[in-house]
């Protein structure tokens, strides 16, 4: 049987090397170990959707868009500080902010990117 030629890292920026199968190297493993997990064990539960839900209906719009005279309705609530596991900072409300499917994707994209979570 044949056997596969080894594949590049999938974390941005890195070329080492892994065999066929495998998705990241040693050194970013880790990282990305979060991937894993479903959003029911990240705590992303009925009991989520239940508090997301109050919460958008008390902050409607979202807030970055407000900030540049826009109003357009959130539908994502955010951690601010992401809260890598952290169950006291992921249930902090102080620790939320409403914004729009676009605003978050952005966030996440650029300030929360590849933050290990420690669940």
């Amino acid at each position: 049987m044949p056997r596969r030629p080894k594949i590049p890292c999938k974390h941005p920026g890195c070329s080492s090397l892994v065999p066929a199968g495998s998705k990241f190297c040693e050194e970013h493993n880790n990282l990305h170990r979060a991937d894993a997990k479903t959003t029911k064990e990240k705590g992303y539960n009925g009991r989520w959707r239940r508090a997301r839900a109050r919460f958008l209906r008390r902050y409607p719009l979202c807030v970055r868009c407000r900030a540049k005279g826009k109003f357009v309705v959130a539908t994502v609530v955010d951690h601010i500080i992401p809260h890598l596991g952290d169950h006291g900072l992921f249930w902090d409300e102080n620790n939320w902010q409403p914004l729009c499917k676009s605003c978050h994707d952005r966030k996440t994209m650029t300030e929360d990117r590849y933050q290990e979570f420690t669940y």
